[in-house]
């Protein structure tokens, strides 16, 4: 029986054939492949894993103020814009409305934060955000912080430039309006001049370059 299933190629004989991985072989390199890939991607990740960091899409500390960027200013169309003299963030809620210039926000209460900002693409880095707290502006329409928002961007278009914040994030007192970011104030292509900033979202609903916020 056993110089049978040797002539005819079935049995235990048949996994080492030549030409023909084992399956513990290609267990193997399966598991060689995973950790190749995460070795030399996890740096977006993690700053002590950066050197091995080589199919990123983004390295961590790069980028206007050390921070990577995925939607540019120019990408958005919004530079002129964003970088008017005549900017101002309209808050509102029913029949009441309150417009703010930079000015005007830099003089209320700031808070300074250190949250992360994670993109779709795979990259996640953790930066400190200073600005007034988004429930701060809430109130001062008159509106409860258990409110939802719907938050507009100066984007003249996009599948991003309206965005919805449940009630959690506006009550949360780490979610700010920020201003500045590492210590400089927000660099264009960051949200200048003024954005969003969430704990736990995706940075995709981080809106930037902030036109108005509208309580629902």
């Amino acid at each position: 029986m056993e110089n049978w299933r040797a002539r005819s190629g079935s049995g235990p004989a048949d996994e080492t054939a030549p030409g023909r991985w084992s399956r513990r072989a290609f267990l193997a390199g399966v598991a060689a492949s995973t950790g190749a890939l995460l070795s030399t991607t996890a740096g977006q990740s993690f700053a002590w894993l950066d050197p091995l960091n080589l199919f990123a899409p983004r390295n961590m500390g790069t980028g206007p103020q050390s921070v990577p960027v995925n939607r540019t200013a120019a990408d958005a169309k919004v530079a002129d814009l964003a970088g008017s003299t005549d900017w101002k963030l309209t808050v509102t809620h029913r029949g009441t409305s309150r417009s703010y210039t930079l000015a005007q926000l830099k003089a209320l209460p700031q808070s300074e934060q250190e949250l992360p900002i994670a993109c779709v693409e795979g990259w996640s880095q953790t930066a400190r955000w200073r600005g007034v707290r988004i429930r701060d502006l809430v109130s001062g329409v008159g509106a409860p912080s258990s409110s939802t928002l719907r938050v507009t961007s100066l984007e003249p278009e996009g599948a991003y430039r309206t965005m919805l914040m449940p009630a959690a994030y506006v009550q949360d007192e780490q979610t700010l309006v920020a201003l500045e970011l590492n210590g400089q104030t927000l660099d264009l292509d960051h949200g200048y001049p003024a954005r969003v900033i969430a704990p736990g979202r995706p940075g995709v609903l981080q809106t930037k370059w902030l036109q108005t916020v509208e309580v629902l």
